[in-house]
């Protein structure tokens, strides 16, 4: 049951974004581009995607996610939440947010919609995917570098 509730989620997701505009990154470059504000081509359709977005999950995150999450209950089909446990701002979230902004300012595409657009086989999406992945592979890679020059010399 949680594998189809996880299947029909991402296909809600997915629908979502495609319907609004959201995976085709054309859309989001003009919106992302607010130098179009002048000469009037700029596109703030997508704001009012995430503000919709935001006003539905917000009241249910503070109404009944946080609150079961505080007193250790889960969701319907899991036995916890599964938030973030690191609320510190750091170098590594900083950076990390600066790449990932840099990313999707450039392509207009981020992680969500580089899935649904695979299925349309085109060159530019599998791209994506694969620089994505290759990146997740870097970053973690430096992570366990970092760790370990952290913790000291090797001792035997």
């Amino acid at each position: 049951m949680r594998n189809l509730m996880a299947l029909l989620s991402g296909l809600l997701f997915g629908a979502g974004l495609q319907l609004s505009g959201l995976a085709d990154p054309a859309k989001v470059l003009s919106f992302l581009d607010i130098s179009r504000v002048v000469s009037g081509e700029w596109d703030p359709s997508l704001m009012l995607v995430m503000g919709t977005a935001l006003s539905i999950y917000l009241p249910v995150y503070l109404l009944w996610v946080k609150p079961r999450a505080a007193r250790k209950q889960g969701p319907l089909l899991d036995s916890q939440y599964h938030l973030p446990g690191n609320t510190r701002i750091d170098g590594q979230l900083v950076l990390g947010a600066a790449l990932f902004g840099l990313g999707w300012g450039m392509l207009g595409i981020c992680p969500g919609p580089a899935v649904v657009n695979l299925a349309s086989l085109d060159p530019m999406a599998l791209a994506f995917m694969a620089a994505m992945v290759l990146g997740v592979y870097l970053g973690r890679l430096i992570k366990r570098t970092i760790a370990r020059r952290e913790s000291g010399p090797i001792q035997i």
